[in-house]
């Protein structure tokens, strides 16, 4: 068996993350899904210019698409070439992942939101949740949860 190089493209690398959705969304399940990029794109999320803060996932017609996520347009390509920023992108998902959020957007009112957008094996992946959005009290719990883990740590750490 060849012993893999470091720069090979095994294992993952996180391009971009979304913090702000576990804030705004109680995350009830995750997926992972493939997109459909054009080449300038992917090499704009290697370089890391992706922002996934206001994206958001919804289905039509049996098919899952990726809205509102801003990928910058690569700096050494001319714009005649360049893709557009914030188009409709394609998640690649199976049919059965697809029914199942189909149901459970439409008739529990859930949100498909991104959390991350990675590489693994050397393709282009994002991880979608689906998430109820949490009311401003539900906010509050859990920034004060966060807040007493930060002091136990403080406090376990011994700097008082």
């Amino acid at each position: 068996m060849a012993k893999q190089s470091p720069n090979s493209g095994g294992g993952i690398k996180i391009a971009a993350d979304n913090r702000q959705a576990r804030y705004q969304y109680e995350i009830l399940e995750t997926y992972e899904a493939g997109v459909a990029l054009t080449g300038t794109e992917v090499k704009s999320i290697r370089a890391g210019k992706v922002n996934l803060r206001d994206g958001f996932a919804n289905v039509k017609r049996g098919e899952a698409w990726l809205h509102n996520v801003h990928i910058s347009p690569h700096s050494m390509t001319s714009l005649a070439y360049n893709h557009e920023p914030r188009r409709v992108r394609k998640l690649l998902l199976h049919k059965q992942e697809i029914r199942k959020l189909i149901g459970q957007t439409e008739q529990q009112g859930l949100t498909l939101v991104p959390l991350k957008m990675y590489f693994k094996d050397g393709r282009v992946k994002v991880s979608i949740a689906l998430g109820r959005g949490k009311k401003l009290h539900d906010k509050r719990e859990s920034l004060k949860k966060k807040q007493d883990n930060r002091e136990m740590a403080r406090v376990a750490k011994g700097n008082y």
